[in-house]
C-alpha cells in the first residue's frame, strides 16, 4: 500500500521492535551479568524472546493479508492474462519484505523448541530479511519520480547497516553493541516510514512534496540523520537508566519480593556502613 496508512503501519512496526530492543537488550545484559548462574534469569529471557517471535509473526502475517486484501489490493493474482500486466507489484513486494520477517519470528520460537535448531540461526533469519528488504526497495522502479527514490535509498542504507549488524551477531552472539546497534536502525527505519508517509500522502490532503525540487533533497538528507541523531540520544538515556538500575538495584529472580525497580532507579543509593566501635582496652 503506497498511502499514507500503509506507511505508517510499516514504520510502527519498526518502532515497536527496536523501542522494544532498545529496553530490551540492556535489560537482558544486566540480568546475565547480576545473575550469571541463576536459572530464574535465564527463563525471563526465554520467555521475552518467545513473545518477541510471536509477536513479530503475528505482525507479519498481518501485513501480509493487508496487503493482498485491502480494497485495491491483487487479492492473490500477480499477473492479469486479460490486460497482460502484472498486479499491483508494489503490493506483492511489500507482502514478500513481511514474508521474511514472519519467518524470522518462527524461528525465534523453534529455537526454544526441541528441534535445536543451529545457535546464530535467529539472528541469519533477521540479516535475511534485512537484506531482501533493502533489496526490494533499491531495485524499485520508480518511474522517474526522484524524490520518492531518494527517500528509498536513504532508508536503504538503514536497512543495510541493519543486515549487516545482525550477520555479524550470527558469529558474535550477545553482543551488546551490535544489539543496541540494530534496534537504534530498526527505528530509524520506523521513523523514516513515517518521514515518507508525511512528506509522499499529506495526511492533511493536498499533493506531497515536489518531485523536482532539489532542495527538498538536500533537506531530507539532513532530516534523515537527524532522525538518526535524535535516535541515538533516546538509546542513550535507555542505557544510562539500565545502567543506574544495574548500579542500584539488587536482582533477586528466586523469591516473589524482586528488588528491581526501573522507575525508581534513576541514581545510585548511596548506602553507608555505620562503624563498629571495638571495646577500649582499660589501663593497668
Amino acid at each position: 500500500m503506497t498511502t499514507f496508512l500503509g506507511n505508517a503501519l510499516r514504520g510502527s512496526f519498526f518502532l515497536i521492535f527496536g523501542l522494544w530492543w532498545s529496553i530490551k537488550y540492556p535489560m537482558k545484559h544486566m540480568l546475565q551479568k547480576l545473575n550469571a548462574d541463576n536459572q530464574q534469569a535465564s527463563r525471563w529471557i526465554q520467555f521475552m524472546d518467545i513473545t518477541e517471535g510471536t509477536i513479530k509473526a503475528f505482525f507479519a502475517l498481518g501485513g501480509i493479508l493487508a496487503e493482498q486484501f485491502v480494497p485495491n489490493g491483487p487479492h492473490l493474482a500477480l499477473y492479469d492474462e486479460g490486460t497482460q500486466n502484472w498486479v499491483n507489484l508494489m503490493n506483492w513486494q511489500y507482502m514478500t519484505m513481511y514474508l521474511f520477517y514472519g519467518f524470522s519470528g518462527v524461528v525465534d520460537i523453534l529455537s526454544y523448541t526441541p528441534l535445536k535448531l543451529p545457535v546464530g540461526l535467529d539472528r541469519l533469519l533477521v540479516a535475511l530479511a534485512l537484506f531482501s528488504e533493502g533489496s526490494l526497495f533499491y531495485f524499485h522502479d520508480y518511474q522517474g519520480a526522484v524524490l520518492t527514490e531518494h527517500l528509498y535509498s536513504l532508508l536503504s542504507i538503514a536497512v543495510f547497516g541493519a543486515a549487516l549488524g545482525a550477520l555479524l551477531e550470527v558469529f558474535l552472539r550477545d553482543h551488546i553493541l551490535l544489539e543496541l546497534l540494530r534496534a537504534s536502525l530498526f527505528i530509524l527505519q520506523g521513523s523514516w516510514f513515517w518521514q515518507i508517509a508525511l512528506v509522499l500522502h499529506p495526511p492533511w490532503g493536498g499533493p506531497g512534496w515536489s518531485q523536482a525540487d532539489a532542495g527538498n533533497k538536500n533537506f531530507l538528507t539532513m532530516a534523515f540523520f537527524w532522525h538518526f541523531a535524535v535516535i541515538l540520544l533516546v538509546m542513550a538515556v535507555i542505557g544510562l537508566t539500565s545502567r543506574c538500575c544495574s548500579n542500584a538495584c539488587r536482582v533477586d529472580l528466586d523469591h516473589i519480593d524482586v528488588e528491581l525497580d526501573f522507575g525508581c532507579c534513576l541514581r545510585k543509593i548511596n548506602q553507608t556502613v555505620d562503624p563498629v566501635l571495638l571495646p577500649k582496652h582499660e589501663e593497668k
